[in-house]
């Protein structure tokens, strides 16, 4: 068994980290709330860029195919991969998880003969990628925690250019999107090229048939505004991923801080009542030697 002074030094050093891991929670929470709401006020402007691109593409018609963002390529053969992760870990499985979600991704493109061109956002995922032998194609850092618009700029400029030019032929961005502190949803989204349904039909009034949104007239002309719009739809996409990123890495971390300072608690319990044990055994060590001593003299 060990000593009373073993036991103490290790209470004393669960102690210490239960400090940090609660004050690394508090931290996070403070940040989440914040996020939380950037959230809230990027949601109803992603939207309606959503909204007015569809309008205009549904005005434009088949002048729409012209755009080449929206023009599938004739063969495929190479996928882009875009995988948002954080810049920091301690947060459970948030990295790991969208990192597994990439491979399996890329497994199943390799399967069906084609090859992947890997981009990364936050430095766990670029040293993941790095570490399993992926070259990347694009690797972002320093603004997971906090990311700003013109991060998702660089990033949409980087991945369409690469498709214009025909280094990709498919764009799929991979991240975890914020549902609550304790829930972050991997969500899987193709960037490049944008489907039909995603920018022509994706509203409807349960029915089939397309909502209606009055007449609207279009100067320039709605193919030179829909070409405008979609660079701006997949830069709020992008921007969108990263802040719901940014959002889900705070509520992991909280949620897995929390946990750990739990568990520290349980630790230092389990260690008092080895040390009290030790403790006890050695009062009756004591009291044995006194006794054999008493029991000696007379």
């Amino acid at each position: 068994m060990a000593s009373q002074r073993d036991v103490k030094n290790k209470i004393a050093s669960v102690k210490n980290i239960q400090k940090i891991t609660r004050a690394m929670e508090m931290v996070a929470a403070a940040r989440l709330r914040r996020a939380e709401q950037r959230i809230s006020a990027l949601r109803p402007y992603a939207d309606a860029i959503g909204r007015m691109t569809r309008q205009a593409a549904q005005a434009a018609g088949g002048e729409a195919a012209r755009i080449p963002l929206l023009r599938e390529h004739e063969t495929e053969s190479n996928v882009g991969l875009l995988l948002v992760t954080g810049d920091r870990g301690l947060a459970g499985g948030f990295n790991s998880q969208i990192i597994r979600a990439g491979t399996r991704l890329s497994t199943e493109i390799s399967e069906r003969g084609l090859s992947s061109s890997w981009y990364a956002t936050g430095r766990r995922g670029v040293s993941s990628l790095t570490f399993r032998g992926h070259e990347l194609s694009g690797s972002y850092t320093g603004f997971a925690d906090r990311p700003a618009y013109a991060d998702a700029r660089t990033i949409a400029d980087d991945v369409i250019q690469a498709y214009v030019d025909g280094q990709v032929d498919r764009v799929e961005m991979i991240y975890n999107s914020y549902v609550s502190p304790l829930t972050q949803h991997v969500t899987r989204q193709t960037l490049l090229p944008l489907t039909h349904q995603e920018i022509s039909g994706a509203e409807d009034g349960g029915d089939g048939q397309a909502k209606s949104g009055g007449s609207v007239d279009y100067e320039p002309d709605p193919e030179q505004i829909l070409r405008r719009l979609v660079p701006d739809y997949i830069e709020i996409s992008i921007y969108r991923a990263l802040v719901e990123s940014a959002a889900g890495f705070f509520g992991a971390q909280m949620t897995a801080m929390r946990s750990a300072s739990e568990n520290a608690g349980e630790i230092i319990t389990d260690y008092t009542l080895q040390m009290n044990r030790a403790r006890q055994a050695e009062i009756t060590q004591e009291i044995m030697e006194v006794v054999a001593g008493a029991e000696g003299l007379s």
